[in-house]
């Protein structure tokens, strides 16, 4: 991949340009859903003359505000440029700006044919040096398909533990058929949470 520049007045001035084109564009984006395919282009456009691996996340109006997630898609390589651009965000009314995808209830992901709901999902975690490794226990887990059921599992555990929990402090990840036993305690999604932060405080 090739280096950004590392001259922080150039990259300011392109993370202080996207702020201006945002404010520009605060009424289109924030009723994006009216021309949702246009906006959502032109937002991509911006938001790579950043970084090209960053990426969006619009949350639902509550009390006529908006939720507004800068993700970097799930590389580490971008997370630098996502806390670059937070920090350069403006206080805006109508706006609750996020840095990468925070934790989600989880839902059904479907991939391809595939679909795992939460209720499918058990999960492990055991001492991976200073991180967490994880396993994933999998209803339905079938061998022909590991591949999309391991970027299931992937994606429930984003929603569960949030992006920057995921690369920071998530060592292996492994799935395996739900009716195979261990020897840890088996957690479901939602408790995942809470035994995650315990696990990395100790």
């Amino acid at each position: 991949m090739t280096s950004a520049p590392h001259n922080n007045s150039f990259r300011s001035s392109r993370e202080d340009e996207f702020w201006t084109w945002f404010q520009n564009n605060e009424h289109t984006l924030f009723n994006f859903e009216r021309d949702q395919e246009r906006v959502f282009n032109r937002l991509i456009k911006a938001m790579r003359k950043v970084h090209p691996d960053l990426v969006f996340e619009f949350g639902p109006i509550e009390n006529n505000k908006r939720e507004f997630v800068i993700s970097a898609g799930g590389l580490k390589s971008a997370f630098p440029f996502v806390e670059r651009l937070y920090s350069r965000a403006p206080n805006l009314a109508c706006w609750n700006f996020t840095k990468f995808r925070p934790r989600r209830t989880p839902m059904e992901i479907k991939i391809g044919d595939i679909r795992v709901s939460p209720d499918d999902v058990e999960v492990t975690i055991q001492a991976d040096g200073e991180k967490a490794g994880l396993t994933v226990y999998l209803r339905g887990l079938d061998k022909k398909r590991e591949d999309q059921y391991l970027q299931a599992a992937f994606l429930l555990l984003d929603q569960a533990i949030g992006e920057y929990d995921m690369e920071i402090k998530v060592g292996f990840i492994e799935i395996k058929p739900f009716e195979q036993s261990t020897k840890f305690q088996r957690l479901n999604l939602l408790s995942l949470q809470t035994v995650f932060d315990t696990f990395m405080s100790r």
